[in-house]
């Protein structure tokens, strides 16, 4: 009978897969306000996935569009959008 054994190299995480870095922490609260948007948009779409939208729904979904478009400048303009430190 042969016994399998784990190699310790395989079950242990790497260095860096333990925890983000400052500069990775950093990047992701400086797009914060772009993820908080896009998942405001998800949101309004996701309630209107299983019924025609009401007038209050395209509404919400115009708002969470432009909010989108506006975390998404800003962070343009700051030459900060689709930063390298966090992919």
């Amino acid at each position: 009978m042969r016994y399998i054994g784990t190699v310790q190299a395989a079950v242990t995480a790497a260095e860096f897969d333990r925890e983000p870095s400052a500069a990775d922490l950093a990047a992701i609260d400086t797009e914060m306000p772009a993820i908080l948007a896009d998942i405001e948009l998800l949101d309004a779409q996701i309630a209107v996935l299983d019924r025609a939208p009401s007038p209050l729904d395209e509404r919400r979904i115009r708002r969470a569009r432009r909010r989108v478009l506006v975390a998404r400048r800003e962070l343009e303009n700051q030459g900060l959008f689709g930063s390298p430190e966090v992919a």
